[in-house]
């Protein structure tokens, strides 16, 4: 092989691939969107009268909701990285999920919005869009991870993955009731909703459902590490909005529940995280150790 060949082998090589281009590209597009809501939402949300696509009260469910758009910085943000379909694969049925949800609320409200407002303009065709942009990006990757371990993987025990998976239910049952029944569902609510936060609301709790359930099926480590790394983030910024905002809460039983289960999810998950982090470097370690020896007894 000449010199100029194996230059052009290795510019060939590095080319990223029409699957990856439009991985890394939608994930661009979407990331400007995704911050500019949540510094709107999270740092300002006492202003969505003036500043947003509608007013959202109180301020706690605003910044709920940029929780869930700071997870998905997060996770755009690895899909943006070369190559890296593997660690976001299992997290973007739950955006077109969640993504498809605030378009029918938005559809059903329609009249709960600021019609002219740019805000509006950009939420409207964002969610308009976006499930398609999703669906096309489910099929060009189709075949680019084909579900084998990466190299020094590590797989989530059976027992492990069917706790989260639980914890996963739980989230969605109560995000999907809250979307489909809000009406019955809002009054025991820990804070004051409104039938159009209540489905959005509901809507942010199918994001933790879906990924977890998605641990039955693949317990590969390397396919879930960036998502629980989301999940971690969001459940951070859920934490800090509730001690905020915790004039916003009811005086009930139901903020108790809420707030330690929110709590006891971010330890639970962050323990995870950490146990299948160390587990997989640990293992690494060990087959390392296991090579330089068998090379050394050759």
């Amino acid at each position: 092989m000449t010199e100029s060949t194996a230059v052009v082998d290795k510019h060939s090589a590095a080319r990223p691939t029409g699957a990856e281009l439009y991985t890394r590209l939608l994930a661009a597009f979407l990331l400007p969107f995704l911050a500019a809501a949540f510094v709107l939402l999270y740092l300002l949300p006492g202003t969505t009268d003036a500043l947003f696509a509608w007013t959202i009260e109180p301020p706690l469910t605003a910044m709920f909701l940029a929780s869930a758009y700071l997870g998905g910085i997060w996770f755009f943000a690895a899909a943006a990285r070369p190559n890296n379909w593997r660690a976001v694969n299992r997290g973007i049925p739950a955006v077109l999920v969640f993504a498809t949800l605030l378009l029918i609320a938005t559809l059903l409200h329609l009249d709960k919005f600021h019609p002219g407002h740019i805000s509006f303009i950009v939420w409207f065709a964002l969610y308009l869009t976006t499930p398609v942009l999703v669906v096309i990006l489910m099929i060009v990757n189709r075949h680019t991870d084909d579900g084998t371990d990466a190299p020094r993987d590590y797989r989530v025990p059976l027992p492990t993955r069917i706790v989260l998976a639980a914890i996963g239910v739980a989230s969605l049952a109560t995000g999907l009731a809250l979307f489909f029944q809000a009406d019955a569902l809002i009054a025991a609510w820990p804070w004051t909703l409104t039938p159009l936060t209540a489905q959005v609301m509901g809507a942010a709790l199918t994001l933790p459902g879906i990924v977890n359930l998605a641990l039955l099926r693949d317990p590969r480590w390397s396919a879930f590490r960036a998502v629980f790394q989301a999940q971690i983030v969001s459940l951070v910024a859920i934490v800090l909005a509730l001690i905020i905002r915790a004039a916003d809460l009811k005086l009930a039983p139901s903020s108790v529940v809420f707030c330690a289960g929110i709590a006891l999810s971010l330890v639970a998950y962050v323990l995870f995280y950490l146990h299948n982090d160390r587990r997989s470097i640990r293992d690494e370690v060990r087959r390392d150790l296991a090579e330089a020896q068998a090379g050394t007894s050759a």
